[in-house]
């Protein structure tokens, strides 16, 4: 259960606990290749969880295809589960997506998503762990 509690830890003990690729996407702000997450085609019903910190970030009943290549949301699971800052790496200006408890990257946020919100939460696969429904 999420108790809402913030999650701060040093780079170091990040990496005693997180796999390299997991790590690279989320404490590194890396980009998992288009197609290749586990989560992309998933259909599965859940509640997808940050894989950091274990809080909740987005529902099943929000993912959509996009056909980008990464698993797409129209929202997150709730107000305020992440956050979003400015971006103008790699010549871009874009929102990135960061879990609000930890500040993990996810991902980015994009204004061309399905209603009813009209917004393409694109998150990498690696930096979430799906909870499946029972």
């Amino acid at each position: 259960m999420d108790d809402g509690q913030r999650v701060d830890k040093t780079p170091e003990q990040w990496r005693a606990e997180l796999k390299p690729e997991v790590y690279s996407i989320t404490r590194d702000k890396g980009t998992e290749p288009p197609f290749s997450g586990i989560y992309n085609a998933c259909k599965d019903q859940g509640t997808y969880r940050c894989a950091c910190c274990q809080a909740p970030l987005f529902s099943s009943a929000d993912k959509f295809e996009s056909g980008t290549g990464w698993p797409s949301y129209t929202q997150p699971a709730a107000s305020g589960a992440v956050k979003e800052e400015e971006d103008s790496s790699h010549g871009m200006r874009r929102m990135e997506v960061l879990c609000s408890r930890c500040d993990a990257h996810l991902g980015h946020v994009f204004p061309d998503g399905p209603a009813p919100t009209g917004m393409r939460y694109c998150i990498n696969s690696l930096a979430l762990e799906l909870d499946k429904d029972a």
